[in-house]
């Protein structure tokens, strides 16, 4: 491997350059140079982190994290009632169609203002004088806390697959909540002490990355196309929308409730623009990245999803409990209840699923260091810091992980635990990325610097960027309705998330 490397990539590399980028590829990122001659990026601060990934390893970051697929199949008990395949399926495209307005504005933004602080920096920006840094804090925050619970979410579908894993070969094993939450801890801290010590491999661990999420998906859709001996009928696959709608509401409710599994599938636009400080090509780069994980992310769900559905002979057995994990239930029934082929497709999505809880730590600690950087978080100077030996912000992201860690205790008292997880993930997201796009619709788009990728401005970028916050409005509504109906408590994700937001503020 050595000898395939020329002295000069050697000698980028040991400035923290990816071998195969030349210097001259940096030259318009650089926004500044101050009076000592430092360059000073986008966001305005001096590079402090190795711009260590190209734009492959930045799709695998994109393909991983997002982990659609995997997602889509381990979150199914969030809509599997909400009118069945039907609505698994349709609820899909739709989330696709609402989320291809949010990436756009996004990509937009990334473009103008590659930042690892993404939502907080371009809410700065595009607020303007007056408005910016409020906007930007609140932007923030509420982008941080979302990502806090879509790593916990993410961490209790790793723990759970790997029970499961466990239990395939121990068929009188009985799951307890304990159980989940020690694995849990497990997959999260040892996923942490990867990103610090060794975060000079992730670039290389994301195209392993990339190959379970392409590749174990592809085989995976193989293996319940083929192997079932007995084929769900189409009618229960695509008409069976109104029997299988067991919530309680209409079937209007019901179906936009449901949207929220396919919205947790491709809900993570933004997870690689944290990342920009570590490119060397970010303006160009990420807008390509956001693409591909909402197009790639939702055609392999798509057909997974289909594939799965023709895969189930026993809905029922899938609906004996919220907090178990009914992807292992299908499989069974796919496989015939050969554990070997269970198991291997239960491993496929392990491997996947803990490579994607290693890009949402590093996510998260970047989130976190953006914003500590900026004075915007208690103890500032201590969580701005950054290990140049290790290129990690360590203190920012061991606060991340232990925030996580108490996050997933929650479980442990609740059976909705983990819609409750998702369901904040969703809305504080993308309340998040509402605020730059109206701020930005609101000042006329005149404070956003053009970047290589442009909506166009005028009539187009109204309709994108308005059409995007109506969408985020009208679904925020539905995602806080219980599952069923009729109830007589609060909605725990709408007490979740409020508790949070009135402590924090």
């Amino acid at each position: 491997m050595e000898a395939n490397i020329s002295s000069d990539q050697k000698e980028r590399q040991s400035e923290g350059l990816h071998p195969e980028i030349e210097p001259s590829d940096l030259d318009h990122e650089v926004v500044v140079v101050d009076d000592d001659g430092t360059a000073v990026n986008a966001s305005g601060w001096k590079d402090q982190l190795d711009r260590q990934y190209g734009l492959l390893s930045l799709c695998g970051i994109a393909l991983t994290v997002d982990n659609a697929w995997v997602a889509l199949g381990s979150s199914i008990s969030v809509s599997i009632a909400n009118g069945g395949p039907p609505g698994l399926i349709f609820s899909l495209i739709v989330a696709g169609a609402y989320y291809s307005f949010i990436g756009l504005n996004l990509a937009e933004f990334a473009s103008a203002i590659p930042s690892a602080g993404g939502v907080y920096h371009w809410a700065t920006v595009t607020g303007g004088p007056r408005w910016g840094r409020i906007l930007g804090f609140y932007a923030g925050w509420i982008n941080f806390f979302g990502w806090m619970f879509d790593l916990a979410s993410l961490v209790q579908i790793t723990a759970n697959i790997t029970i499961q894993m466990y239990a395939t070969y121990h068929p009188d094993y009985i799951q307890q909540p304990w159980h989940t939450y020690i694995t849990y801890l497990l997959v999260l801290w040892i996923s942490t002490f990867i990103v610090i010590f060794a975060n000079r491999l992730l670039p290389y661990l994301q195209y392993a990355g990339m190959f379970f999420v392409i590749v174990g998906g592809v085989v995976t859709i193989i293996v319940l196309a083929a192997m079932p001996k007995t084929h769900a009928t189409s009618h229960f696959v695509w008409g069976s929308f109104g029997e299988n709608n067991l919530t309680g509401w209409t079937g209007g409710v019901a179906f936009l409730c449901g949207v929220l599994n396919g919205a947790f599938t491709i809900g993570t636009p933004d997870a690689i623009t944290h990342m920009a400080e570590e490119l060397p090509r970010p303006k160009k780069d990420l807008p390509k990245a956001i693409g591909l994980q909402i197009g790639l992310g939702f055609l392999y769900a798509f057909c997974f999803a289909i594939a799965l559905c023709y895969s189930i002979t026993d809905l029922d057995a899938l609906l004996s409990g919220v907090n178990s994990y009914p992807l292992a239930t299908i499989y069974a029934q796919a496989t015939g209840n050969n554990s070997g082929a269970t198991f291997g497709l239960l491993f496929i999505m392990f491997c996947s699923s803990v490579l994607c809880t290693i890009g949402t730590v590093l996510t998260n600690s970047r989130i976190y260091w953006s914003l500590a950087r900026d004075n915007a978080v208690p103890l500032s100077s201590l969580f701005g810091k950054v290990n140049e030996r290790l290129s990690c912000p360590i203190y920012a992201t061991l606060l991340c992980v232990i925030f996580a860690t108490g996050l997933g205790a929650i479980p442990l008292g609740s059976s909705t635990a983990f819609i409750d997880l998702t369901g904040s993930f969703i809305i504080l997201t993308t309340v998040s990325y509402a605020i730059p796009i109206v701020a930005n619709m609101l000042t006329g788009q005149k404070y956003l610097p053009k970047g290589p990728f442009q909506l166009g401005g005028g009539a187009t970028s109204l309709f994108v960027g308005w059409g995007a916050v109506v969408l985020i409005m009208f679904f925020n509504v539905f995602y806080c309705f219980r599952e069923c109906f009729p109830f007589q408590t609060l909605p725990p994700v709408i007490s979740l998330t409020i508790r949070l937001i009135g402590v924090w503020v």
